[in-house]
């Protein structure tokens, strides 16, 4: 998770902004599924009614939990970046970290994100070097 630091304005409204667009999503998301609901199933089924907003929210949630999984969805995408990120030279991925730090680095860190940074650091090499 991110951290903002407190000492770079500019990161605390990057992180804010983040934030908000996040909520904003999902209550437009929200909104689409009960403008779906109540456009679609109640002329398709006898005996659905309409929805509220929270209701919709709550179908949301549910289909998430049934159909997602609770766990989160991309776990087909990180191991695809696992094997791309073992698939690649060591001078790659020091090029791959350091334009990463230059976009990140200075503003959204945690004190977790650079310890793993640092286990990282010992996949680098290779298994048969002491």
């Amino acid at each position: 998770m991110m951290k903002c630091s407190s000492d770079n304005s500019g990161c605390t409204s990057r992180c804010i902004k983040i934030g908000l667009l996040a909520v904003a999503g999902l209550a437009v998301v929200a909104w689409a599924v009960m403008l779906l609901w109540n456009g679609l199933l109640p002329d398709l089924f006898s005996g659905v009614r309409p929805i509220g907003y929270w209701q919709a929210l709550g179908v949301l949630v549910l289909s998430r939990i049934l159909f997602g999984g609770l766990r989160g969805g991309f776990h087909s995408h990180w191991r695809e970046r696992r094997a791309y990120w073992e698939s690649m030279t060591p001078e790659e991925r020091q090029q791959l970290k350091g334009r990463f730090h230059s976009r990140w680095g200075s503003c959204c860190s945690s004190r977790k994100a650079e310890g793993a940074g640092t286990r990282g650091d010992a996949d680098d090499k290779p298994s048969g070097s002491a």
